[in-house]
């Protein structure tokens, strides 16, 4: 019995009109109520493919329905989008994003866009150790050394990946940092439970369609954070003008 995972696309978010918040309100659902994301290939034995998120497991674990996880229980090997516990591929992944030799992201940004990015890299750095939880703290993770993991040499990243990385940099995600995301929790519990595990994918496979996108194309996924100035609020500028007074009194 096989279970083979896949990963949802993301929902993309537009920009709000300036000053509107919207929020929806939706009854809890019960367990038989929520789509399984598990289809079945009926053959003996079965086998599964399973829709997954890029998320930490925590916010999603409790709303996966019992047959999902029976079926991955029960399975003998698991095949996940790429084997995320492999060294090489992590190496590879971290490889792949970065610009040819000799680029900088401020050569191919439209000026505005980098100016923006370097100020909300700044307001980052600058709010990460407010963002972080005292189990974090008590673990030894300094926000210096989170922040260099998460954006470190982000001038030498291509604009979908740099894009990626923006907006995984919120307080929601800081304080996430150290949990497992789903895929990666699922192939831990593979190993851990002896089963058989491989990848569906190759590094390559995922890279060259993301780093084959255009700046146009990837235009829109930068909305929220940085094409929306508006939307981020007074509160970033304030700590903008708070630092450089701190630094204009040192």
């Amino acid at each position: 019995m096989s279970f083979h995972i896949y990963t949802l696309p993301p929902l993309s978010t537009p920009c709000p009109p300036s000053g509107l918040a919207l929020t929806l309100s939706l009854p809890h659902p019960q367990q038989g109520e929520l789509n399984s994301f598990l289809w079945t290939i009926r053959r003996d034995p079965p086998a599964y493919l399973f829709g997954t998120i890029h998320v930490p497991y925590t916010r999603v674990w409790d709303f996966i329905p019992e047959n999902s996880k029976a079926a991955f229980q029960a399975s003998s090997s698991v095949y996940f989008e790429l084997d995320l516990t492999d060294p090489y591929t992590i190496s590879g992944l971290a490889s792949c994003q970065m610009l040819p030799h000799g680029e900088n992201l401020q050569d191919v940004l439209p000026r505005e866009l980098y100016r923006r990015l370097k100020r909300h890299l700044e307001y980052v750095k600058l709010m990460l150790p407010h963002w972080m939880t005292p189990d974090q703290r008590g673990k030894g993770l300094y926000a210096d050394y989170l922040f260099n993991a998460i954006a470190g040499n982000w001038e030498r990243k291509r604009p979908v990946w740099v894009m990626l990385m923006v907006n995984s940099l919120t307080e929601t995600d800081i304080r996430s940092r150290g949990v497992p995301v789903l895929d990666l929790y699922l192939a831990q519990e593979a190993e851990r439970m002896k089963k058989r595990t491989g990848a569906v994918e190759r590094v390559e496979e995922q890279c060259h369609p993301l780093n084959g996108l255009n700046f146009s194309q990837v235009r829109g996924a930068w909305a929220p954070g940085l094409l929306c100035p508006s939307q981020q609020g007074g509160r970033e500028t304030d700590q903008h003008q708070g630092k450089r007074a701190q630094e204009d009194r040192a």
